[in-house]
């Protein structure tokens, strides 16, 4: 699975003009299931989050995770991140999970983290979401598990 984190001091996500998903501080998740992923890779890549350490302690130093700052976390499905862009230029998306396996694990992810005791509010998979956040840093980081 991949996923693109960012660091927020809020985040939403709205679809038909409804908010589905808000967030104070904490992280923003993109996430995609690809082709081959299972549940062991969704829930190594929450615990990989989860204890990710990006967030400021006291000394002002990148030392604190989301565990130990109790911030929620706002995961969006993104089959987009399975983008291959080495050829033309129009993105292939063959490497993301097929849709009903890609929401199986999309849901599966989000347990797995909610189950480590974060807040989570999450997107409607599928649907055309309209996604705004306030980057904290800014701090994106990419990653895989």
């Amino acid at each position: 699975m991949r996923a693109l984190v960012q660091r927020v001091s809020q985040a939403a996500v709205r679809v038909d003009g409804e908010t589905i998903g808000e967030i104070g501080p904490g992280l923003m998740i993109l996430v995609c299931a690809m082709a081959g992923d299972g549940e062991p890779q969704a829930e190594k890549l929450a615990q990989r989050i989860a204890r990710m350490r990006i967030f400021r302690d006291d000394a002002d130093k990148m030392n604190l995770s989301l565990l130990d700052t109790g911030g929620a976390a706002l995961v969006v499905s993104q089959f987009t991140l399975a983008a291959d862009t080495s050829r033309g230029n129009r993105p292939g998306f063959s490497a993301a999970a097929p849709p009903a396996e890609g929401e199986r694990l999309y849901q599966h992810f989000t347990r797995a983290l909610a189950g480590q005791g974060i807040r989570v509010e999450t997107g409607r998979f599928g649907a055309d979401m309209k996604v705004s956040l306030v980057n904290d840093g800014p701090v994106t980081i990419w990653i895989e598990a």
